[in-house]
């Protein structure tokens, strides 16, 4: 929708200039870089599996920065937590909002490094929530030595947790929504979420099933991190509602991770 390609715009823009503590344990956008999505090995194969915690070298929480625009949250590394086996990425109360800037907390995992073409997957459970997303996708941009914007998305808006919203971006231009009915509620119980990325196609699929599919066009072709998200909206009420904050902390949860490489 308009509203949202115009907030993620901003979003991309507030990036670049977000304030990055010493402390973060990050990859720096100059020792690291994206990538023409073709440019794959099978030694970039993983599967992280979230249920043993978080201790691995592929992943790492985001700490430090927000996103700015609609996103109302400031993302904290203690807002990532591994226990009851899984990840919880958990929305809360930020713990010193003038310092943040904005009222909560939000919890982002993502990869170090950038992945091409190939099949992403996530076991996840979803929160339900007005006003939240909860997410799984592979993204890069300005920020990131100056790629493009390509991404492709899950997105569950905690409004309707029997839905699932895909999406993909290339070079900052999505509008490319599709709106999926679940036949379950997200929110309940875990499910794998899987798109496979290829040159000509992106395939989404839920537990397994083939859910939808484009051909052609102008697809992405960076290669991304690949990012798992929590996070409260603000300005996009149309899109997301207006976020209730009477039932914090809000926790998304995760079981793990993989990425199979396509040669293409």
């Amino acid at each position: 929708m308009d509203i949202r390609k115009k907030a993620l715009a901003v979003a991309v823009l507030a990036a670049l200039a977000a304030p990055v503590s010493v402390s973060l344990d990050v990859v720096s956008p100059a020792i690291v870089s994206a990538a023409p999505a073709a440019e794959t090995k099978a030694s970039d194969a993983f599967t992280i599996d979230l249920t043993k915690g978080g201790q691995n070298d592929i992943s790492i929480p985001s700490d430090g920065w927000s996103n700015g625009a609609m996103f109302n949250v400031f993302w904290h590394k203690e807002n990532v937590t591994f226990h009851d086996g899984a990840m919880q990425l958990v929305i809360n109360p930020s713990p010193n909002p003038a310092a943040d800037k904005v009222p909560y907390s939000g919890g982002e995992y993502r990869t170090k490094n950038f992945y091409g073409y190939g099949r992403f997957e996530t076991t996840m459970k979803a929160i339900k929530n007005d006003g939240v997303v909860s997410s799984f996708f592979t993204c890069t941009g300005p920020y990131d030595n100056g790629n493009d914007w390509d991404e492709i998305d899950f997105e569950v808006l905690g409004k309707d947790t029997t839905k699932v919203q895909l999406n993909y971006f290339r070079k900052g231009v999505g509008g490319h929504e599709k709106m999926i009915d679940l036949g379950f509620d997200a929110s309940e119980d875990f499910h794998t979420y899987a798109f496979e990325w290829h040159k000509n196609s992106i395939i989404w699929y839920v537990d397994g099933k083939e859910v939808y599919r484009v051909e052609g066009g102008d697809l992405p072709c960076t290669k991304g991190r690949i990012l798992m998200n929590a996070w409260c909206g603000k300005g996009v009420d149309e899109w997301l509602k207006p976020f209730k904050d009477d039932k914090m902390p809000l926790v998304a949860e995760y079981k793990s991770i993989k990425y199979t490489p396509f040669a293409e």
